[in-house]
């Protein structure tokens, strides 16, 4: 069971991470350029947190954030756009499903302008349809370029509905934190 503890722009109280032990970002609406007004004022606290031991998950949008121009987390590995990379078979940014291959099997997921990552040392989980890694593990960071925590609601193009994962994808990313973040046997986030 996960306790779970919200924050927002505003600037967290002291301790506030003490009893945490994953902090997530998930994507969202917007550009990555939001980090400035919405998580600058805890920026100290979150590297902080990080060098004392914490676990960060970043997908899509928070897996940008983990790059060196944001929260700063990676040794040598830079989050880029997939879409600009050579061999990208999405070469726009827009809502759709991207074939990645996840623990050596097939799949089709949620996929809005998601990163890939350059350079440096890391674990690759998942890899996108040119071979560019998806889904990493670098020391104590995870990050995720597609969207495993998407809903049913995502999938609103008619072309898209049938690709919808019933929570497939749900499970994928639990198990994806419980065995390379939290060195669990099993997570339920969703």
């Amino acid at each position: 069971m996960a306790n779970i503890k919200l924050f927002t722009r505003h600037k967290v109280s002291k301790g506030f991470f003490d009893d945490v032990d994953l902090v997530v970002f998930p994507g969202g609406d917007g550009e990555a350029t939001t980090f400035r007004s919405i998580l600058k004022p805890n920026l100290p606290d979150v590297q902080s947190f990080m060098q004392r031991g914490g676990k960060y998950l970043g997908i899509c949008m928070g897996a940008y954030w983990a790059d060196a121009y944001y929260f700063n987390l990676l040794k040598g590995t830079r989050c880029v756009q997939y879409i600009k990379r050579p061999g990208a078979d999405i070469r726009s940014s827009y809502g759709t499903t991207a074939p990645v291959t996840w623990r050596g099997q097939e799949h089709r997921m949620y996929f809005y302008d998601g990163p890939t990552f350059l350079g440096g040392q890391f674990d690759a989980v998942a890899t996108y349809a040119n071979g560019d890694p998806m889904a990493i593990i670098q020391g104590s960071v995870g990050l995720v370029g597609c969207h495993l925590e998407s809903q049913a609601n995502w999938y609103t193009k008619k072309y898209m509905q049938p690709q919808w994962h019933e929570r497939k994808h749900h499970h994928m990313l639990s198990q994806f934190v419980a065995d390379y973040l939290l060195h669990s046997r099993q997570m339920h986030l969703f």
